[in-house]
């Protein structure tokens, strides 16, 4: 089991960036693959972004590619979602998640959840 704890949440216009990061409890972080989703009120999670133990592979839903890029450095334990051109309707809690299993943007194939950091874009 890994702890997560992300951060980098906040207020942003619309066009705006923001850089969250997700750091994990592990020092064998590089033994799980890494996942970015969102939650908006009433809804489910969706996946935003995943990335393999080495970093070597990304996967992006299809509305954030090209302005969302996900990152990590196993050195720190530490994941990264740098978001570009945010808009209102990307507002959501944001959380990442581990899984020892493949890359995935299945939310089923995470195993541990970090507490999600709330991203709020104005309009």
């Amino acid at each position: 089991q890994v702890q997560l704890v992300e951060s980098g949440g906040g207020l942003v216009q619309a066009g705006g960036s923001l850089r969250l990061s997700c750091a994990a409890s592990k020092r064998t972080l590089s033994a799980y693959a890494m996942g970015w989703f969102r939650q908006a009120p009433g809804k489910e999670h969706d996946f935003v972004a995943a990335i393999s133990r080495s970093g070597a592979i990304t996967y992006y839903a299809d509305s954030v590619k090209g302005r969302f890029t996900i990152s990590r450095d196993n050195a720190e334990n530490t994941v990264y979602l740098q978001m570009n051109s945010l808009n209102p309707e990307e507002t959501a809690v944001y959380y990442c998640a581990a899984t020892l299993k493949g890359y995935s943007h299945y939310s089923y194939e995470y195993t541990d959840w970090g507490q999600g950091t709330q991203v709020t874009v104005s309009s």
